[in-house]
């Protein structure tokens, strides 16, 4: 005699219970489609639209997780991994689509720009893969290829292509150096002024957006506020105790 395993009792939940879980995953999904459009504006060279578009799937990226917990999507539908889901829209959102912005930024030369591109999709792919991305207090470990976030930094203040190539070359490195970086949502120390400085980084992103990539100067304070501020916290992170202590 033969019995279903718990896994299979959940997959046949009727699909009124399984509804709000494959609209999670959509919705996560949705940040494929978003990552296409801002690649598309960045080929007609603007760039101002794609990072738009970059930001709209960093805000689905920011809240699809705590929805999916809140729904218990994984009891719900757990033939579809959120987490592998998860994983292949980061890399195209953070990761892909900036080093193709990257070649149209007008940096570097083609030649140069193409080499930086493929040196941070190639690097980001093996931290993307690294199972110690992540400590057990839930902090990345190494530079967390935010490569998004350095672009936009990068397009924003148009450094001379020595310093924005040593900058690529710190970052790409960084990925694995024994570093820390504050996951805004997953780390509970600073937490609530970590959640704020989120806030006003975002918005400081949008408002730069608004202003086709020139930020203003309170603008400009508030971008490099929270540059300094989400770089420089792992400094001050807690290690937990050992449990062998």
């Amino acid at each position: 005699m033969t019995t279903d395993s718990d896994e299979d009792l959940r997959a046949k939940r009727p699909f009124a219970e399984r509804l709000p879980a494959y609209c999670v995953h959509f919705f996560t999904a949705s940040g494929g489609a978003l990552a296409l459009l801002a690649l598309l504006a960045a080929v007609e060279k603007n760039l101002a639209h794609s990072f738009a578009w970059l930001g709209v799937a960093l805000i689905v990226d920011g809240i699809d997780g705590t929805i999916a917990r809140a729904l218990h999507v994984r009891d719900r539908l757990p033939n579809i991994s959120g987490d592998v889901l998860d994983l292949v829209i980061d890399f195209t959102t953070y990761v892909f689509v900036p080093a193709a912005i990257l070649v149209y930024s007008g940096i570097w030369e083609r030649g140069f720009a193409l080499t930086w591109a493929v040196a941070i999709v190639v690097s980001a792919a093996l931290y993307f893969s690294d199972l110690r991305m992540k400590t057990p207090d839930n902090w990345f470990a190494g530079f967390p290829a935010v490569w998004n976030v350095v672009v936009f930094y990068l397009i924003i203040y148009q450094p001379s292509p020595w310093i924005a190539t040593a900058v690529i070359a710190a970052a790409a490195v960084g990925q694995a150096l024994p570093l820390v970086f504050v996951h805004p949502f997953r780390v509970k120390q600073f937490k609530p002024v970590t959640l704020v400085m989120c806030v006003v980084w975002m918005a400081a992103g949008f408002m730069t957006i608004a202003e086709d990539l020139k930020p203003d100067g309170l603008t400009n304070v508030a971008l490099l506020a929270s540059a300094l501020y989400f770089t420089g916290l792992g400094l001050l992170r807690k290690r937990p105790a050992s449990p062998h202590a």
